[in-house]
């Protein structure tokens, strides 16, 4: 089944067709057009940029994809499209363009959740991947852990009561005057710190876990607030105002001290998850995904538990139209479609489907 699938909930406008069926799935073009310079002036995504952004890029890159997979509309059978959750403005100008898409070509139209569709991402490098599994969804926006009993039956079970794991990393790299977003930064800063903490030539930051006892949530507010408080102390100490640079020693301390920290509370918690449910496959998912640190923590957890562990390649953890492809494959087959009603929904709490056949 050959599926064009878009994807506009943040500051990605990403196209991409995917031929999916019981024994392949296949990526035959992944389009992606980042924002990430536009928002750097700014230090975090500005809805209404994003959408007028989108609105400029989307015929591109649906034409891209198109011409990448040597394919016209005519040649696919469905058209997908992430309609929940997201910014709101961002969600609706994908909607909009997938609905008059589909509707022209007279192709069904397939709604997808875009937290399914990140840990949909998996099953391109694990085509052996079946529902049941946890999902662990973990990027600037989102933070949560599933139970999925079936490919489009997610229940969360787990999940942030305020800051995403994502949006608190490029807080805190922010303060640390990194560039924009600040994951990738922050994750070669940890490595060094690593390295002197094996060597004995580093101590950490005391700093809070975001692990909550007794639930399977998490708290990043706290950790970020803690390490932002010790930041600014550290300029009041030693005399530096908001424009003077932190020494490098300084900034490899704080991000390995939260970097640990962050991921230790995640560990800790999947843990108890994995003991709760008994369940020996995790999917672990989304833009934070990519870190290095928390990927090798979670393959330590998944090995001492006995537990197979499904990661999506680097370049599907970010948004992208090959995950939201991935995932409308399995909610077409469960029978889920859209019509021209179709809406976006800045909460996935609030989604609702329009119809099932």
């Amino acid at each position: 089944m050959r599926i064009l699938a878009i994807e506009s909930s943040c500051d990605e406008t990403a196209a991409a067709i995917v031929d999916i069926g019981p024994h392949h799935r296949q990526i035959l073009s992944n389009v992606v057009a980042s924002q990430i310079n536009t928002h750097a002036l700014y230090g975090g995504v500005v809805p209404e940029i994003a959408s007028r952004a989108h609105i400029e890029a989307i015929s591109m890159v649906t034409q891209q994809a198109q011409r990448d997979a040597s394919l016209t509309l005519s040649d696919l059978d469905a058209i997908a499209v992430t309609y929940t959750p997201g910014l709101i403005g961002c969600l609706l100008v994908g909607v909009s363009f997938a609905k008059s898409l589909a509707f022209s070509a007279g192709l069904p139209l397939i709604p997808v959740d875009h937290i399914k569709a990140h840990a949909a991402a998996a099953y391109f490098e694990h085509p052996t991947l079946e529902a049941p599994f946890t999902a662990f969804v973990v990027s600037g926006g989102h933070t949560s852990i599933y139970s999925v009993s079936a490919p489009s039956q997610f229940e969360e079970i787990g999940g942030t009561r305020d800051d995403a794991a994502g949006e608190a990393f490029d807080k805190v790299g922010r303060i640390l005057g990194l560039p924009y977003p600040g994951g990738a930064a922050m994750d070669a800063l940890a490595a060094e710190g690593y390295a002197l903490l094996a060597e004995g030539k580093l101590d950490k930051i005391s700093l809070p876990s975001p692990a909550l006892r007794d639930t399977f949530d998490f708290s990043f507010s706290g950790l970020k607030t803690a390490c932002v408080n010790y930041i600014h102390n550290y300029r009041q100490i030693h005399g530096l105002d908001k424009t003077d640079p932190i020494p490098h020693e300084e900034r490899v301390r704080v991000a390995v001290s939260f970097t640990d920290a962050a991921v230790q509370g995640i560990c800790k918690t999947l843990e108890k998850v994995m003991h709760h449910t008994g369940e020996k496959k995790l999917v672990l998912a989304g833009g934070v995904a990519a870190n290095s640190h928390l990927r090798k923590a979670v393959l330590s957890v998944a090995e001492k538990e006995n537990t197979a562990l499904y990661m999506p390649p680097l370049k599907l953890c970010g948004d992208n139209g090959a995950m939201v492809g991935a995932q409308a494959y399995f909610e077409y087959i469960a029978g889920i479609r859209a019509g021209t009603d179709l809406n976006a929904f800045a909460s996935g709490e609030t989604a609702v489907i329009c119809s099932t056949l």
